[in-house]
C-alpha cells in the first residue's frame, strides 16, 4: 500500500479515537528508516491503547499489519512499525520528553487538530 494512504487511514483512526494533537512527518528526504512517523497523544493509558487498537483493526481490515509493535503493556509510549510509516503513540508528558518533533525537525512537519 501507498505509504501517503497509509498515513491518512491512521489518521482517520487516531481521529476516530479523540487523539490529541496529531503529527505528520515527512521523513522520507532525510532517512531511509521510513517516510513517514505519525505522531500523537493520549489522555491515559487507556486511551493510548484504544488509539493503537482502533489503527491496527482499521488497517487490519485493509490487509496491512504492523512488522513491529512495542510498548503496548505499559502503554506510555506504543509504537507501531508498518514499514515506511511508523506510529507513536504517547502519554503526553512521555511525548513531551522525547520530543520526536524536535528531533525530526529537518522533517516535513504536517499539524491535525
Amino acid at each position: 500500500m501507498d505509504s501517503k494512504k497509509l498515513v491518512d487511514r491512521i489518521m482517520l483512526a487516531m481521529q476516530d479515537k479523540k487523539a490529541k494533537d496529531i503529527n505528520i512527518i515527512d521523513i522520507h528526504s532525510i532517512t531511509i528508516i521510513a517516510d513517514y512517523f505519525v505522531i500523537c497523544s493520549g489522555t491515559s493509558t487507556t486511551h493510548i491503547k484504544a488509539i493503537a487498537d482502533e489503527i491496527e483493526e482499521k488497517l487490519t481490515e485493509m490487509g496491512v499489519e504492523p512488522y513491529h509493535k512495542e510498548g503496548y503493556d505499559t502503554a506510555r509510549w506504543v509504537l507501531l512499525d508498518y514499514g515506511d510509516v511508523v506510529v507513536h503513540v504517547f502519554y503526553h508528558e512521555d511525548r513531551e520528553f522525547y520530543n520526536l518533533e524536535r528531533l525530526w525537525s529537518d522533517g516535513e512537519m504536517t499539524c491535525i487538530r
